[in-house]
């Protein structure tokens, strides 16, 4: 009896050795951590020009009013492949347009507009003024949205850069955040976009005009020295990163 005791008591107490010896390999080790926001706000020089040509026809005739719109617009496009300029197609409608008749107090069908849109962009703003005195004063011809902006080519490398700066920025907050306890922050654990924003504001922001109205919009834009004036690009990056605790 006392021996089966003993045994038993052996057995327990190596059980619980045991038990105590792979508790602390298995268990893992808990890593102290800390969440912070980082940001940076940065700007880019705007390295394009672009306006918008719009061709809109009206012709009692549907077939007429689309006819002489597209063969407008194939003039246009004709021209301007023999620039250095990119171009888009951003419009091409064509429908049924209609006035309120006060007198008879019902809608006059006024006929068929046509109206087919390119948009015009070139590094060189003096290409896109070339194509607005082209333009002024022809018949059916109007612009829009004429703007300065940032390229992908441009804006990309420096939303990169920036992104970098957002995460250097909540390292240093983290280490600001600890210091006091002697600590730091160490590994970065995670990281996730919070927010990314450009504000890309129009050079001049009007509604349809003639190109020789569009050409006068466009000296106002000017400074003395006969360069664009318009604000940089700006870019907001924000991010959530997650640090070890050292």
């Amino acid at each position: 009896m006392k021996r089966t005791l003993a045994l038993t008591t052996v057995i327990i107490g190596t059980a619980a050795i045991l038990d105590l010896i792979f508790g602390v390999f298995e268990k893992p080790k808990e890593i102290r951590k800390i969440n912070v926001s980082g940001e940076c706000l940065t700007s880019v020089q705007k390295d394009r020009t672009a306006i918008t040509l719009r061709v809109t026809t009206l012709d009692k005739n549907a077939a007429t009013s689309m006819r002489v719109a597209t063969e407008k617009m194939a003039q246009i496009t004709d021209y301007l492949k023999t620039l250095d300029v990119k171009m888009q197609t951003t419009e091409f409608n064509s429908y049924e347009k209609t006035r309120w008749n006060r007198a008879t107090e019902q809608d006059e069908n006024l006929g068929t507009e046509t109206r087919i849109a390119v948009e015009v962009s070139a590094s060189n703003p003096e290409l896109i003024e070339s194509v607005l005195n082209k333009y002024a004063g022809q018949e059916n011809v109007y612009t829009e949205n004429f703007r300065m902006f940032t390229s992908a080519e441009t804006l990309k490398p420096a939303m990169d850069k920036c992104l970098g700066a957002a995460v250097i920025d909540a390292r240093a907050r983290a280490n600001a955040l600890v210091a006091d306890d002697g600590l730091k922050a160490g590994k970065l654990l995670n990281v996730s976009y919070g927010n990314v924003s450009y504000n890309e504001r129009p050079t001049a922001n009007y509604r349809i005009m003639s190109a020789k109205m569009a050409m006068g919009a466009m000296e106002e834009s000017m400074d003395t020295g006969g360069s664009l004036v318009s604000k940089d690009t700006e870019i907001t990056v924000t991010v959530s990163a997650t640090f070890e605790i050292k």
